[in-house]
């Protein structure tokens, strides 16, 4: 029974990265054995145990075979007899394909290290065509990656053409896609996901509508340059589509909450926030209620922030409709409703007079 430290673990140590989840292999070992020391069994596909001690996870090392479309459509082979390099061997990339003993000795039979050092994503074997989930994966450690100058073999992409060009992409379920695009999303540098996926013919069918907005990306560029959240960045990327195909993507992908309403709202605002300089008080006021400005504030500020992020990208000096707008919603959120209470007004009446007062107040923030 021999235990190894791999993948990501290897990866980022070599790189000189911070190492925070730790993958363990055990080769030449059985599931009783592992049951007689102590690891709980947690896995449902293959063998996967939790150590009694530190509750890591460890899996015994396997083969798998494909037997089916999409991510799940394999099945695995699990033995003593399995090695360490058979392990190794279905694993998506080089560079995820080196182990470390328990004494620190680096185990590279597929020359990970050099890809490392060479700043190369490359696959392990041919079975890498078998999983469409992994064209995704390449994309996203590229868009990890691409700070430190790495970048996709050709022949690496010349795989993941073929993969988009099988169908098996549509076999991906909504929630692994997505789980995938949010975690690229947050990367150092987004746009090369997408970047890549075009480059491999990946995007025409994961989220066709991109194709006709390739400016999109400098805005995302942008909001990852500031450290912007996740539902900004998705707002960012799909500013020019049309409502409809924003409605579309968001439904198909099942996006979170956040993301769909602000990504929605920014293509629906963006061109009337452009125009907030000379916009009259009554469509000031209308925009600051689609928001909802005075309950939820800080959805109009993630919107402002989009609407900068995407005139940095357009190489904008900045966006002086953004402190403008930011001083409309002030003044409108500063009318106080308690006088018109007092006043007796109630229901319709109340609501028409609030109206009234916010749009006074910004005809006088419009003249100040």
């Amino acid at each position: 029974m021999h235990i190894y430290k791999v993948g990501g673990a290897v990866r980022d140590r070599l790189l000189g990265r911070p190492v925070s989840d730790i993958d363990w292999l055990v080769v030449g070992a059985t599931v009783e054995e592992m049951h007689a020391k102590g690891y709980r069994p947690v896995g449902a596909d293959f063998p996967v145990f939790l150590h009694p001690k530190t509750g890591e996870e460890y899996a015994l090392a396997r083969t798998e075979r494909k037997s089916g479309r999409g991510y799940g459509g394999f099945t695995f082979h699990a033995s003593p007899d399995v090695t360490l390099e058979e392990d190794l061997t279905r694993r998506d990339l080089t560079i995820n394909a080196m182990a470390e003993d328990e004494a620190g000795t680096l185990y590279d039979p597929y020359h990970g290290q050099t890809d490392l050092e060479n700043r190369i994503l490359r696959h392990v074997s041919p079975a890498f065509a078998e999983d469409p989930l992994r064209v995704l994966r390449v994309a996203r450690f590229a868009a990890r990656y691409a700070p430190l100058g790495f970048r996709v073999a050709e022949e690496t992409l010349e795989l993941m053409r073929q993969i988009s060009a099988s169908g098996e992409l549509q076999a991906l379920t909504a929630e692994r896609s997505w789980k995938e695009i949010e975690r690229a999303l947050m990367e150092a540098q987004p746009q090369v996901f997408f970047q890549v996926l075009g480059a491999c013919n990946a995007l025409q069918e994961l989220l066709p509508e991109l194709q006709a907005a390739p400016q999109a990306l400098a805005a995302l560029e942008q909001a990852a340059a500031h450290g912007l959240p996740l539902h900004v960045r998705w707002a960012c990327l799909l500013r020019l589509l049309p409502p409809a195909s924003i409605k579309a993507v968001n439904q198909r992908l099942k996006t979170p909450r956040e993301c769909q309403e602000l990504a929605l709202l920014t293509g629906e605002c963006l061109a009337l926030a452009d125009k907030a300089l000379e916009l009259p008080a009554s469509a000031l006021l209308e925009l600051l209620q689609k928001f909802d400005v005075y309950r939820r504030p800080q959805r109009f500020e993630d919107f402002l922030i989009a609407c900068e992020m995407i005139a940095l990208g357009e190489g904008k000096a900045g966006y002086p409709q953004a402190g403008y707008l930011r001083g409309a919603a002030a003044a409108a959120r500063a009318v106080d409703v308690k006088p018109l209470v007092q006043g007796g007004l109630t229901g319709q009446a109340l609501g028409e007079a609030l109206k009234s007062e916010r749009l006074h107040a910004l005809e006088a923030y419009k003249l100040n």
